[in-house]
């Protein structure tokens, strides 16, 4: 049953902003309203495709009593009932609560998990296929802080995406991922298990989060790379100690005023993210069902290498085409979890 009474706050509001800014007001004031003026157009626009077939369906009703019409009215009702189930689809989509940082850039977090140097070597290899993934969308990656291993691996990463919906496309990043491959440096052939795990933040403004200076210690310290090469002999590295959660980032790049705007990014980040993680706990425990649980420590999907198969674990969807995929070919995934995670609001919003 879709409620008319939102339906009616949707286009009621859609209509003011576009009066609101039909008038006099500040840069800021319409770059806010025009945002949510584009999200409530298409909205404003399937509810009214919504209301024209619901009226031509009562008009064409209203003629089955006229002999003479009774044919043409039973043709207008089949055409309006072969659309009348995408289009209510539709507006029971666009009355999904949505997720505001949907638009927003991501700060992208990848670890090396159980497994050695085999698990690092994976968190490489997730990495490198989140960059080929951001390219093809022509979204853009910077490294904010990296600890490689001698064999090209990775034991951490932390790098900022930027471009249209990114947390949106990788939100469902999160979790722990393995893989089950022959290492190469396995001389008997066996296969080995191991893990890397993904956390994927809405990035955070500073309007979004007040951090006092009573709230942080700052230290500095010498910055070191993989097997003590690039050594910095200057103090340039950076670690922020946010002292109320105990949540400590770093930035050992060369420009130690770099490092601190990377680390309060990150910081003010994992902070948002902490409140988003708090507010979710606290709504009803149906969702601990859906797609989008943000689990960080449930395995959700393995990489098998001697199959060529993937598999996501939340969604029992299974692709035979790893190589594809480690390339960045990722939308098959993606969607299937975005249709997923929607399908369970909207049985939600059923009850």
């Amino acid at each position: 049953m879709i409620p008319e009474d939102r339906l009616d706050q949707l286009v009621s509001r859609f209509a003011f902003l576009e009066a609101k800014m039909a008038t006099g007001i500040t840069p800021t004031e319409l770059a806010s309203m025009g945002r949510e003026y584009a999200e409530l157009r298409p909205v404003v626009a399937t509810i009214a495709d919504w209301r024209d077939l619901n009226e031509r369906r009562r008009q064409a009703q209203g003629l089955l009593a006229d002999l003479e019409m009774k044919a043409l009215a039973q043709d207008e009702l089949e055409d309006i009932n072969a659309q009348s189930d995408a289009v209510e689809h539709a507006v029971m989509l666009a009355l999904l609560p949505k997720d505001t940082a949907d638009t927003r850039p991501a700060i992208l977090e990848i670890r090396a998990g159980t497994g050695g140097d085999e698990a690092a070597l994976f968190a490489a290899d997730l990495f490198r296929m989140y960059q080929r993934y951001a390219e093809n969308r022509g979204w853009k990656v910077e490294v904010l802080e990296e600890s490689l291993t001698e064999l090209g691996g990775c034991k951490e990463v932390i790098a900022a995406v930027r471009g249209d919906n990114v947390f949106a496309r990788l939100k469902f990043e999160s979790g722990v991922h393995r893989v089950q491959r022959v290492p190469s440096t396995e001389s008997g052939g066996r296969i080995h298990t191991s893990a890397a795990t993904v956390a994927v933040l809405p990035e955070a403004e500073e309007v979004d989060i007040d951090i006092p200076a009573s709230d942080i210690r700052i230290d500095t310290m010498r910055a070191s790379g993989a097997g003590g090469q690039h050594v910095n002999t200057t103090d340039s590295a950076v670690r922020i100690t946010h002292l109320p959660t105990g949540i400590m980032v770093t930035s050992a790049e060369k420009s130690q005023h770099q490092n601190r705007a990377r680390a309060m990014q990150v910081l003010r980040t994992r902070l948002y993210d902490l409140q988003r993680q708090q507010a979710d706990d606290e709504r009803s425990a149906a969702r601990k069902g859906q797609v989008g649980s943000g689990d960080r420590s449930e395995r959700i999907r393995t990489y098998n290498f001697p199959q060529g198969r993937l598999t996501d674990h939340r969604i029992n969807l299974t692709l035979y085409k790893l190589d594809a995929i480690l390339g960045g070919d990722l939308d098959e995934i993606i969607d299937g979890l975005s249709s997923a995670d929607q399908a369970a609001k909207l049985a939600e919003l059923a009850l």
